[in-house]
């Protein structure tokens, strides 16, 4: 399995990261309610929700709704990258695009994501998901498919931190194409 993992003060390790690796959609499932036994009156206390943080799962959404704009154009300085991710998701997004560019491939279609939180603390929110790109296409710059291979299902790793304003994607780990 290849993961590559870029956080804040690390490299890339493993096979550089190519665009195909940023091609991904998501199958995990949402975290769901946890409701309390009864009481032994019979009368159930009132359903007390693990906290999800709904803001973070957002900025993580809206980090690949971020990068699949990017990648229609591979622009690498596009204005809104940096909205929803920073320090080494931020990198990693940037070297797929800076790859993108030199390969001379552009993306059309987005990414299907659902992410599941893993943990959460106030400032923290660890999820997992299954980046789903069968439909978020490479295609060459007059307009043809790079190549018949669909996009594929991978396993992606991201911690979401807020700064204190805003919640942002920091880490983002991308495993291999079929790892999910």
């Amino acid at each position: 399995m290849v993961m590559t993992r870029l956080s804040k003060g690390m490299h890339v390790t493993g096979a550089l990261v190519s665009v195909a690796c940023l091609l991904l959609a998501g199958c995990g499932n949402e975290t769901t309610d946890v409701r309390p036994l009864p009481e032994a009156d019979g009368k159930a206390e009132s359903p007390t929700p693990v906290p999800k943080q709904p803001a973070a799962l957002e900025a993580y959404r809206a980090m690949w709704r971020d990068l699949a704009r990017a990648l229609e154009t591979s622009d690498v300085n596009a204005p809104s990258l940096d909205d929803h991710a920073s320090d080494g998701a931020l990198e990693l997004l940037k070297h797929g695009l800076r790859k993108a560019k030199e390969e001379g491939v552009v993306s059309k279609g987005e990414p299907v994501v659902n992410p599941r939180t893993v943990s959460t603390s106030s400032h923290e929110v660890v999820v997992q998901d299954c980046v789903d790109g069968t439909d978020w296409l490479q295609y060459q710059l007059n307009g043809e498919l790079k190549n018949d291979v669909p996009g594929g299902h991978k396993k992606a790793d991201a911690t979401v931190r807020h700064d204190g304003r805003m919640w942002k994607v920091t880490d983002l780990y991308l495993h291999a194409s079929g790892s999910c």
